[in-house]
């Protein structure tokens, strides 16, 4: 009586120790899944940031009065591809100069030589060398404009440059994903493995497949939750630790974003667990009592 008390503790510590074992390994999974999501916002952030750097110069002619200056003003105000615009006179212009340079061209020349000119910063969406240009198409034949400054070939490298890194973490994220599922899988597996013959007892007594699914699918659907839980702490302590160590960091990715990340973590965990439950319960449901010892 006294061994197979024994034993039953055991093995009862046994079970324990690989559940948690098990919902330990399905959380740092999940965890590095959710630093590459995290990651994944913050290229988004700063990628758009970038984007809403580029635009284009609208150089105007000297002559141009106020009344043109501010009908130009109002339309960058209210146009929808506009994120940021600034407006430097020529006097503006050549303050800027004297202060980047040292020289005044006016004292040096007899006259100002610069024009009075728009510096217009687009949104991200329109943020390519097709859009700005059919942006400024509008702008051209204007009488007050004398010259339209676009980077076309600045935009077009940071535009393959960003699509390049986007490709690289979409690969890094799908190949993490598949890996973490096998991972995972295998986690459950070993976890079912050693129940094998409990299932086969339920089995020899009639319980259906159903019956017998169900509290394993039940079991690690809640060590799914435990382990998205766990991993979404971590995760939590590694994004205050960063906000506090670097602001910018803040700045890229917010709360509010990583609410969508944990969310995902719960509902991968929930899924990725309940599906591999539901495939290994269904493997020791089909084999015989012989094969359970290969």
């Amino acid at each position: 009586m006294y061994y197979f008390c024994t034993m039953k503790r055991r093995k009862g510590i046994s079970t324990f120790s690989a559940q948690i074992t098990s919902t330990i390994s399905v959380a740092l999974v999940l965890l590095l899944l959710g630093i590459v999501s995290t990651l994944g916002i913050a290229v988004r952030s700063v990628t758009d940031s970038i984007k809403e750097n580029m635009g284009f110069d609208l150089v105007l002619k000297e002559d141009t009065g106020d009344g043109a200056v501010n009908r130009y003003k109002q339309i960058f105000t209210s146009a929808p591809y506009v994120s940021e615009f600034r407006f430097f006179s020529a006097d503006d212009a050549q303050r800027l100069w004297q202060e980047d340079t040292g020289e005044d061209l006016t004292e040096l020349l007899g006259v100002n030589p610069f024009s009075p000119e728009f510096e217009i910063k687009v949104k991200a969406a329109y943020a390519s060398s097709d859009s700005i240009e059919a942006i400024t198409s509008a702008f051209a034949s204007s009488p007050d404009v004398e010259e339209i400054k676009i980077h076309t070939e600045l935009v077009d490298s940071i535009n393959r440059n960003l699509r390049s890194l986007a490709a690289i973490l979409v690969i890094v994220a799908v190949a993490l994903l598949l890996i973490s599922f096998v991972l995972i899988n295998n986690t459950v597996r070993l976890t079912v493995y050693s129940r094998r013959f409990i299932i086969h007892t339920m089995k020899l007594v009639g319980a259906t497949g159903g019956f017998i699914r169900r509290p394993f699918i039940i079991n690690n659907l809640l060590h799914g939750i435990i382990a998205a839980i766990v991993a979404i702490g971590l995760l939590s302590a590694l994004l205050c630790y960063s906000f506090s160590f670097d602001t910018s960091v803040q700045q890229a990715v917010s709360w509010d974003q990583m609410i969508w990340v944990f969310s995902g973590m719960i509902v991968a965990g929930i899924l990725i667990c309940t599906i591999s439950a539901m495939l290994a319960t269904n493997r020791y449901l089909r084999i015989d009592y012989d094969d359970m010892f290969k």
